[in-house]
């Protein structure tokens, strides 16, 4: 029996065609998730369908990203199908889990996807390296500055204003303001435990 699964992530989008695919393609049943996005794993519909296919059975799907958007849950979703001794057929791309042929292909575009992942991740890596090394800060701009955080100390010590007011007025939270003095406290204890740049003896002749 082949059994179709159609999903839109909102409800304004139309499953129509999605729907005609899937008749087209033979399935008995069809089961929808309209206004579910494809990250998440917990689906009624998709669960419904799971729960009717048996050993033999196709589940058949418009696009591979109609069933899920990432490649992990996408793998983990064939492998359980494939235990059970259920195929996939996906239309759009032509991919069909019931062949050794189509069992390989998909597998084999999990594997590249990996691969491509994994140089991203290493020219990130590089481009960061190479900013550091120019001098350039990485990551996101800190919300309280040297000058907010002295204006904060001062109304704390000052004005007689508390850690959360202080806080407030200069815009951030509570946690921020504290972050930022202690990050201020280290950088101090570490200028006070510093060697000088000449010994105090060395002043003289």
């Amino acid at each position: 029996m082949r059994i179709g699964y159609a999903r839109v992530s909102t409800l304004d989008q139309n499953v129509d065609m999605q729907l005609k695919a899937l008749d087209a393609s033979g399935c008995e049943r069809v089961f929808t998730d309209l206004g579910h996005s494809g990250a998440l794993r917990q689906r009624p519909g998709l669960a419904e369908a799971m729960a009717v296919l048996r050993s033999g059975d196709t589940l058949v799907i418009w696009r591979l990203d109609r069933l899920g958007r990432s490649l992990s849950h996408l793998i983990e979703l064939v492998n359980d199908l494939g235990r059970r001794g259920i195929a996939l057929y996906s239309v759009t791309e032509a991919i069909d889990t019931g062949s050794a042929g189509g069992l390989l292909i998909f597998h084999i575009m999990g594997a590249l996807a990996e691969f491509e992942r994994g140089l991203i991740s290493e020219r990130t890596r590089a481009g960061m390296a190479a900013a550091r090394l120019r001098g350039q800060a990485i990551g996101r701009p800190a919300k309280l500055g040297p000058e907010g955080l002295s204006a904060a100390l001062d109304l704390m010590v000052h004005g007689g204003v508390s850690l959360a007011d202080a806080a407030r007025r200069q815009g951030i939270s509570r946690a921020t303001l504290c972050r930022a003095l202690r990050r201020r406290r280290a950088l101090i204890s570490v200028d006070a435990v510093s060697p000088i740049s000449a010994p105090a003896w060395s002043s003289g002749p």
